[in-house]
């Protein structure tokens, strides 16, 4: 009887569950913000842990499932309609990347390391920072990019050009700090570094906030 009664409520909480998120919309999924994820999670909770509470019946379930989606639902409508509500719940946009260069005020006010700003703008295609002339942080996370020029399409291939090996740029400086493991394979030595950093207007690592190095290019330094 146990495992019937199981059976009962996972499929009536699977039914509500499957309604709400057809309610509430695609926007669960494929447009998802902090407010949508946390909603997605305290759906899910309310579920799967009424199954092993005997104190939680089936009007139970249902109820708070009910009750949940319509504070969501509600809360959409709201956000449709009122400009400073929809900023505070969903967020707004942030550019991270401004006519070249990183807007470092940006990647702190939304805890976003140059890691992991790299790890984004791969994704987008842009392998080097230097081939962004704007990005945009999303209120869900990713990142819209827009290259320069010389790196937009058409291509070299369109205009029947000579092709040019594709050498990946290696990273040198993150946040004042040297990437040791990557100067040294990159087959530079410390003394290199310092001269480079020297023709650019600076004294110390820590005056940088990025620096890469690729071949063909040289190198790519931006401070604080």
């Amino acid at each position: 009887m146990e495992f019937i009664h199981i059976a009962t409520e996972l499929i009536i909480g699977y039914i509500a569950l499957l309604f709400t998120t057809k309610l509430l919309g695609r926007t669960q999924i494929t447009q998802i913000t902090p407010f949508d994820f946390i909603s997605a999670l305290v759906l899910g909770e309310l579920v799967g842990n009424a199954l092993y509470d005997k104190d939680v019946g089936l009007a139970k379930i249902l109820f708070a499932v009910t009750l949940w989606g319509t504070l969501i639902y509600v809360t959409e409508l709201i956000t449709q309609k009122k400009k400073g509500l929809r900023e505070i719940l969903e967020g707004k946009p942030s550019i991270i990347i401004s006519n070249g260069k990183i807007v470092y005020s940006e990647l702190k006010k939304n805890h976003l390391d140059l890691n992991q700003l790299q790890h984004l703008l791969r994704q987008k295609n842009a392998f080097s920072i230097r081939e962004v002339e704007h990005a945009i942080l999303e209120p869900n996370g990713t990142v819209s990019v827009m290259k320069k020029a010389k790196y937009e399409q058409p291509t070299r291939e369109d205009h029947h050009m000579p092709l040019s090996p594709v050498v990946l740029p290696v990273t040198l400086i993150i946040d004042g700090e040297v990437i040791w493991d990557n100067l040294s394979e990159s087959g530079f030595t410390e003394a290199w570094l310092k001269q480079q950093i020297r023709s650019f207007g600076f004294q110390d690592y820590k005056d940088i906030l990025y620096a890469e190095w690729q071949e063909g290019k040289g190198m790519h330094m931006q401070p604080y």
